[in-house]
């Protein structure tokens, strides 16, 4: 008898992560949800009736959190989905040190620290590891510094991570979704307009990953004119400088940042 794949996904009481926990069990993963509150993952779990999953309310930010999610999952795991996040905008000038602190322990340290916890066990089922990154990885963008940074952290932590487990069977996938409607678009609605930006649905981001992670693909970007900048920031980062930099001294960028800014 087969066993069935499983699927841990962290941040899965809303948003992207419950959108990839739905896709997971479309695909036939039994999934793993793991998140902070035991309500929201509740309200995940029953979007797919009839199918057993796992709940594991928990901190990944904490290691007694990450103990417990470890202890969940036992002796094999087929798939991390490194998704868990949080977003602070503003000048860098206005963010506290707590703002800081939570992008990092949050954006960078946890996966690392979750991804080094389950090793074990996805080395036993040959699994794949994949961090939901950003495009804002590899385009820094002007009053998202401290979580491009996070995510420029997660892609090297990725880069690193896939040459160092080669041949161990366990593999790494890097996916760099665009802007997201979910809930944490309200840190940056004012942004979206003056920078352009193009938001795709968290569905759309979850299928997307989805499919990069069982085709074994090193990394996923969005469809659209995003996966060129990332080509030209990689190339020529002097363009990319002039343009965005033009982006962030618009009397529109600076007028839409005012109310998340300190007086």
């Amino acid at each position: 008898m087969t066993q069935q794949k499983t699927a841990l996904i962290t941040g899965a009481g809303s948003g992207i992560g419950r959108a990839l926990a739905l896709e997971a069990v479309r695909r036939g993963y039994a999934p793993i949800l793991v998140g902070r509150t035991e309500g929201s993952l509740l309200e995940t779990q029953e979007l797919f009736p009839g199918t057993r999953a796992v709940i594991v309310v928990a901190d990944v930010t904490s290691s007694e959190g990450r103990r417990r999610i470890a202890g969940a999952v036992g002796q094999r795991l087929d798939v991390l989905i490194n998704n868990a996040g949080t977003l602070s905008v503003g000048h860098l000038g206005d963010m506290d040190d707590a703002a800081l602190d939570r992008m990092a322990a949050t954006n960078l340290v946890a996966p690392m620290a979750l991804t080094r916890d389950l090793l074990p066990a996805l080395r036993a089922a040959r699994g794949r590891v994949a961090n939901i990154g950003s495009v804002f990885g590899d385009i820094a963008y002007p009053f998202f510094a401290a979580y491009s940074a996070t995510k420029f952290g997660l892609r090297g932590f990725s880069d690193a991570l896939r040459r160092e487990l080669s041949g161990s069977g366990v593999d790494v996938t890097y996916v760099a979704p665009r802007a997201t409607r979910t809930a944490a678009e309200a840190e940056f609605a004012a942004l979206v307009e003056p920078l352009g930006m193009t938001l795709d649905s968290a569905e759309r981001v979850a299928s997307e990953a989805w499919s990069a992670i069982e085709a074994g693909r090193r990394e996923s970007f969005p469809r659209g004119k995003e996966r060129l900048f990332v080509k030209v920031q990689r190339l020529f980062p002097s363009l990319v400088d002039r343009s965005v930099g033009a982006q962030a001294r618009d009397a529109r960028t600076l007028r839409a940042l005012e109310p998340v800014s300190k007086p």
